[in-house]
């Protein structure tokens, strides 16, 4: 029997090396993620895009709490346009994420999606914290 796995040939690397540089332009994990928190060289704004009940009940420690539907011009006035922002949402189940990516990216804003969500954060074994979403929009 023929492998299923191979019924398609593999991209030749070059054009791999393109499409997953243009994957990695989009998305980032839940490792690099914490690490960048732990080691204080978090370049970017993290933002927990589930609302304000989900937030309270854990997030990510660092994370702002703002809804994708908030994500409006006025509300990210505070952040200078080259701002990087870093999303999450509860999960690969979830699409908040992509529609706060989508949201950020027609204003021009810098976005990365950070795979996984909440899920992805506890199934790596990270901490959550909770605490009430303080206003930010």
């Amino acid at each position: 029997m023929a492998s299923r796995a191979l019924e398609y040939s593999p991209a030749d690397p070059k054009l791999a090396l393109g499409h997953f540089r243009s994957i990695l332009q989009f998305e980032t994990d839940c490792s690099d993620v914490q690490a960048d928190l732990a080691e204080g060289t978090a370049e970017f704004v993290l933002l927990d895009v589930r609302g304000p009940v989900r937030f309270a009940q854990g997030h990510v420690d660092g994370a702002l709490c703002m809804h994708h539907r908030d994500l409006t011009e006025e509300n990210l006035a505070k952040w200078p346009m080259d701002t990087v922002f870093v999303v999450y949402c509860a999960g690969p189940h979830c699409n908040g994420a992509d529609k706060a990516a989508y949201n950020l990216s027609v204003l021009g804003r810098p976005v990365k999606i950070m795979l996984g969500g909440m899920t992805g954060w506890i199934d790596e074994g990270f901490e959550l914290v909770k605490s009430p979403a303080e206003e930010i929009a």
